[in-house]
């Protein structure tokens, strides 16, 4: 089995965030970039498809070569190879087309990547990859087995969760719960020391469309003032009376 992870190199949710050029594009300066927490718990769960049944197991992400570190920390887990698409990942639909050249011409049987990523939010590529590609698709995968060309999923849904069985080939878009986060890999030294020795791909963008721009960015306003009250009968007239809330 061939499995290609896609990988999202996002800020540190503990990063300060800022803009420039008018509230019109993210500054990058001093920002800790990471693997998106969706796209490492896809990863843990590739690699274990390595250890258990052989799988071959390659990384890809759409990003300039400031993204590489991360791309290394991938390889450091214990992916096999890692491809960059040296372009700008200016919208979900760009990127979804990019990813779809790299799967066509690698003949992969499992994409796995996260249900969205943690800055943006858009939740959006993997369901265009597997369009664009005509394959079959689990968003919210929350569990996934291999068994030669089939496949079972558990998928979280409103109120529960849904057991799927389909075929390979297959995109999915996973989320914690795929792997336990107690399972979850930090890169030991010997794995850093290897990542250095594997092959890490930069392959030039495909002619592709935009489905989006950017207008401007906006940080949420100030909290308002808070009010501190002593007794229960004051919080609710205050309730009451103040905010209508009953």
């Amino acid at each position: 089995m061939k499995i290609l992870v896609c990988i999202s190199n996002v800020p540190d949710t503990t990063s300060k965030i800022n803009f420039t050029d008018g509230d019109t594009k993210f500054d990058t300066n001093g920002v800790q970039f990471v693997i998106n927490p969706n796209d490492e718990f896809g990863l843990t769960r590739a690699m274990w498809f390595k250890e258990k049944q052989g799988a071959s197991v390659h990384v890809v992400t759409v990003g300039e070569a400031s993204v590489e570190p991360t791309m290394r920390k991938a390889l450091a887990i214990g992916a096999d190879e890692g491809i960059r698409v040296n372009a700008i990942p200016t919208d979900g639909f760009f990127v979804a087309q990019q990813l779809a050249e790299v799967v066509k011409k690698g003949g992969y049987d499992l994409i796995i990547a996260g249900r969205e990523s943690i800055d943006y939010n858009g939740g959006m590529v993997p369901g265009m990859l597997a369009t664009l590609l005509d394959m079959n698709y689990i968003n919210t995968c929350i569990g996934l087995e291999v068994d030669g060309t089939h496949a079972t999923a558990i998928r979280e849904i409103d109120g529960g969760k849904e057991k799927i069985a389909t075929t390979l080939p297959l995109v999915i878009g996973g989320q914690k719960g795929l792997v336990e986060e107690s399972d979850l890999r930090i890169p030991n030294m010997r794995g850093i020391m290897m990542a250095r020795q594997k092959q890490l791909n930069v392959v030039e963008p495909v002619p592709a469309t935009n489905g989006t721009t950017d207008v401007k960015f906006d940080k949420p306003g100030a909290k308002g003032a808070v009010k501190l009250v002593d007794t229960v009968d004051e919080l609710v007239d205050l309730l009451h009376n103040e905010a209508k809330v009953i």
